[in-house]
């Protein structure tokens, strides 16, 4: 449900990002629950209010907000196309039918061209859905409700799976138009952190980079922020390698620190983190000067995309000091 253009597989997948940012949701949907258990309120809504219209001013209050304590589908559409009005009222009535396991939020595109620029709809009716701040494409087009159905379904086990994401409470008593509990305070990076994380999704690998490097600009121990940056340097690295090319020079010239960095950078793509770490130490040892501090630099940036507690950076840092010493 969150293709990207690009993505590292095996261990390396972004697999610490992506875990740090679903914890952190998680935890503030619970401190959302939490705030309203002690507020004396059970944040119970009518059934008129699984379905709002949302325009610019009122996205990130009715969606990114909500969207920690539910799953919030966005449904763009427009007067003139008729397939929304075939397909609006559907996601209408299943809002209802799903009793608060996600929340319908309705955008008109000519009203809200920003919006509709931001997601990159292309065309309409487009269905998106917003779990714990993060944007997921569902479907473009007139889509049979059988097809819906599965598609919400999925949607609501991984918000609830990966994010404790159960929905909302629905009164059938209670007045449409009851305030939703306030959602947990955002933290001081958050905005930037899930603005590396979107662009990430979206293959823009520039601006992961400049989201993380804001970060870092201000806390220059962030570790999220480190990590992500580690991980998006390395991916854009290999974005326009032919793989081929490299490993056969990499091959030729075992002593050719630039070769070997390059194939490094595709052995950790590929998830063969013992190669990449092995192949840089073997070319410490037999390299010197510069060329030899050039290695020893990219061996430590892939130390960081792996992470430091990882057993085989520990056993290559060892390594690598019997290289150097």
């Amino acid at each position: 449900m969150q293709p990207r253009n690009m993505s590292m597989s095996g261990v390396v997948d972004l697999a610490a990002v992506k875990a740090a940012q679903e914890a952190k949701a998680k935890a503030k949907a619970e401190q959302a629950r939490a705030e309203a258990a002690r507020q004396g309120g059970t944040g119970a809504v009518s059934p008129a209010d699984l379905v709002i219209d949302v325009d610019e001013a009122g996205f990130e209050r009715e969606v990114l907000q909500r969207s920690a304590e539910v799953p919030v589908v966005i449904d763009f559409w427009a007067e003139w196309c008729q397939p929304c009005k075939q397909l609006s009222p559907v996601l209408e009535r299943l809002a209802v039918e799903y009793n608060g396991r996600f929340l319908l939020a309705k955008i008109d595109v000519d009203a809200n061209q920003m919006l509709m620029q931001q997601f990159g709809v292309q065309g309409i009716p487009a269905v998106f859905a917003v779990v714990a701040g993060q944007a997921l494409p569902l479907f473009q087009g007139a889509a049979g409700e059988q097809q819906i159905r599965q598609t919400l379904d999925q949607l609501v086990a991984v918000a609830e799976q990966r994010f404790g994401l159960t929905g909302l409470t629905v009164d059938p008593e209670a007045e449409p138009g009851g305030a939703p509990a306030a959602a947990p305070a955002e933290g001081p990076y958050d905005a930037a952190l899930n603005a590396a994380a979107q662009a990430l999704d979206a293959g823009d690998l520039d601006g992961a980079v400049r989201a993380y490097q804001n970060v870092l600009a201000d806390d220059p121990a962030h570790p999220e922020a480190k990590l992500g940056l580690a991980q998006a340097e390395l991916l854009r690295r290999v974005q326009g390698m032919d793989p081929q090319k490299v490993r056969q020079e990499a091959a030729e010239k075992p002593k050719d620190a630039e070769a070997q960095i390059a194939a490094a950078d595709l052995d950790l793509v590929g998830g063969h983190v013992e190669d990449a770490f092995g192949r840089l130490i073997d070319t410490v040892q037999r390299t010197a000067g510069d060329d030899r501090d050039a290695v020893r630099r990219r061996l430590l940036e892939l130390f960081e995309v792996v992470g430091p507690e990882d057993p085989r950076v520990v056993a290559a840092r060892r390594a690598l000091a019997r290289a150097l010493f």
